[in-house]
């Protein structure tokens, strides 16, 4: 059965997809238009009541949530392709752990830079500068967590790639490309290595190919 995905053109079906790429799992997708409002469309909410990107059908299946659905075919697929979620209960444990940091520290104020500066004019709004520069000052001091982290292990939760890292690719790619903050990277010798490692992956080459 091909995993059908919602929404490719933007970041969070993209986590999905580069997830389902490491997998070696078959998908197709379906293009949502979050500026014309397709999210909104009342087949779309069927699948997605809270009107978000993304969604994933699989058979019978519907899934949404980038990151339990990276969880759910990690897991389900544990023995296929890349390896994401650790070898050891203490492995897994840091993977979740940092899962979780990217959710709750890294997301949010790399999620108002990008609806700030990169789609705030497409929607007729304009840009609220004062948050754009508050919301880099806390991204800053996460990346600074990150920079001591990553000067001991590799990756986020040790010397493996994992879900972990594989989370922050679509919108770190958002920030070094589009809204030309490469610098915030750069800046950190650790980070930059890092980041410099996951996304050359060919994995993730081949989302920004297709998408």
């Amino acid at each position: 059965m091909v995993v059908k995905v919602y929404g490719p053109a933007y970041a969070s079906p993209k986590r999905v997809i580069v997830c389902l790429i490491e997998k070696q799992i078959e998908f197709e997708t379906a293009p949502v238009d979050l500026i014309k409002g397709e999210h909104r469309n009342p087949e779309y909410l069927k699948l997605q009541p809270f009107g978000a990107l993304p969604v994933i059908q699989d058979g019978d299946f519907t899934l949404y949530e980038s990151r339990a659905i990276i969880r759910y075919y990690a897991e389900k697929y544990r023995s296929q392709g890349t390896e994401l979620l650790g070898k050891t209960t203490e492995e897994r444990g840091l993977v979740e752990q940092w899962l979780e940091v990217e959710a709750h520290n890294y997301h949010p104020p790399i999620y108002e830079m990008t609806v700030q500066l990169l789609f705030a004019s497409k929607l007729g709004l304009s840009v609220d500068e004062k948050l754009v520069k508050k919301s880099e000052e806390k991204l800053g001091k996460v990346l600074d967590v990150y920079e001591e982290r990553l000067s001991k292990s590799k990756y986020l939760a040790g010397d493996f790639f994992s879900l972990a890292d594989l989370s922050h690719l679509p919108f770190t790619q958002y920030l070094v490309g589009p809204m030309e903050k490469e610098y915030m990277i750069r800046d950190r010798k650790h980070v930059s290595a890092w980041w410099d490692d996951i996304s050359n992956r060919p994995s993730w080459k081949k989302v920004l190919e297709l998408y």
